[in-house]
Parts: C-alpha cells; structure tokens; sequence
C-alpha cells in the first residue's frame, strides 16, 4: 500500500509540484493550503508524512508542528519543513517545535523523493 503524505503550502503552484513529484514516485498525496485546513483533513484521513511551509496565512508551519505534537496520535509523525526560508534562527524554531527536517526551496526533487522515502519507513 502506498504512503500517504500531505503537502501544506499557501502555495498552489508549489503544491502541485510536490504532489506531483510524489505521485510520480508511487505516494499517494493530499493537499491544504494552511494548517487550519491541514488539521482538519488530518483528522478524517491521517497520513504517514506531513510537509508543510513555513510561511502561510490563518496558521503558519511552526504553529501546525506545535499543534500536531500536541495531539498524541501525531507525536511520532514524520514533519518535514520545505521553505524558502533558510535563516538558522527559524531553522531553530522549526526544529524546536519539532520538525523532522528542512529543506529549501526550490527543491530538488530527486532529494525530496528521498528524503520522504527515509522519513516515512
């Protein structure tokens, strides 16, 4: 069965650019565009890796880390930071709150691939 994985970007360009390199790769992928809307479809349909911006309206991508750890059921799931942010300041915060990793846009989509492929076990 393929993994799932979730893309949250307020990005819709670069939502479709990861989902499709993901596809492409045998993942089977779903979108929010803010993580409001991230936590929301996660309740209904839970996934195995979660990659989200940095920065997006209603709740940016350091507040949905902190409120998936803050759920019991997410506590171990893989959430990978894919901004263009690359100051080490908010690298810090993201890791803090409990990012699994960082990458920078743009990507590189063979390392994405993997990267995912390595997180999602």
């Amino acid at each position: 069965m393929a993994k799932r994985v979730m893309t949250v970007d307020d990005s819709r360009t670069m939502r479709e650019m990861v989902s499709f390199t993901l596809r492409k790769a045998g993942f089977e992928v779903s979108e929010a565009e803010d993580g409001q809307k991230a936590l929301s479809a996660l309740q209904s349909r839970p996934v195995d890796v979660v990659i989200t911006d940095l920065n997006m309206p209603v709740m940016d991508g350091v507040a949905l880390i902190r409120a998936l750890r803050a759920d019991p059921k997410c506590r171990s799931l893989p959430i990978l930071m894919l901004t263009t942010e690359s100051d080490s300041g908010k690298k810090m915060e993201g890791k803090n709150a409990g990012a699994t990793g960082w990458l920078v846009k743009p990507f590189d989509p063979d390392k994405l691939v993997d990267v995912v492929k390595r997180v999602a076990g």
